[in-house]
């Protein structure tokens, strides 16, 4: 290599502006903290595609994360060298905070615990723990068949791989 083609290169590579996490999560909390949104995701891959997602209890307004695009776009300055998108968390997603928890209240989720997959609805969320009602089969003292019966069954938030909601009940 010519020492003017590493000199080009090392000005290049100057010039690259590189986003880090901290960077972007601090300007993101700092904006959200206004407000009664919470930051749920931030990615940053090798290219500097930047994934902002955010949820609160209500209905995360397009608006509000269009807004948070254009200030994060003028804080990190309008290159060219990233990509950045800002949304809501997807429905499908599993749960990531408590939020997610307590704005699925009433609502029927999948939960996967032990190897097991357990559908019902979201009845209740505290700080460890959240509980749903599910139907399980169940033998009656003395009867023949077994019947659907519904039941409550409390998950530490730790003891579950994922909760999400569930389309299919």
């Amino acid at each position: 290599m010519t020492e003017g083609t590493r000199k080009g290169l090392l000005n290049r590579l100057n010039n690259v502006i590189m986003i880090t996490k901290e960077q972007v999560k601090e300007l993101v909390e700092a904006y959200l903290s206004k407000t009664d949104y919470a930051l749920q995701t931030l990615e940053i891959d090798k290219d500097n595609n930047i994934l902002v997602e955010v949820d609160r209890l209500g209905v995360v307004d397009v608006d509000f994360c269009a807004e948070l695009n254009r200030y994060l776009v003028e804080q990190l300055g309008n290159k060219d060298d990233y990509s950045l998108e800002v949304g809501s968390v997807s429905i499908t997603a599993p749960f990531i905070s408590q939020i997610q928890y307590r704005k699925n209240l009433g609502r029927p989720v999948e939960v996967l615990s032990d190897g097991k997959k357990y559908r019902g609805q979201l009845v209740s969320v505290d700080e460890s723990t959240f509980a749903i009602d599910t139907e399980v089969m169940m033998a009656e003292e003395g009867a023949k068949r077994k019947h659907k019966q519904i039941v409550t069954m409390t998950f530490p938030y730790d003891a579950v791989t994922y909760t999400k909601y569930d389309l299919k009940i």
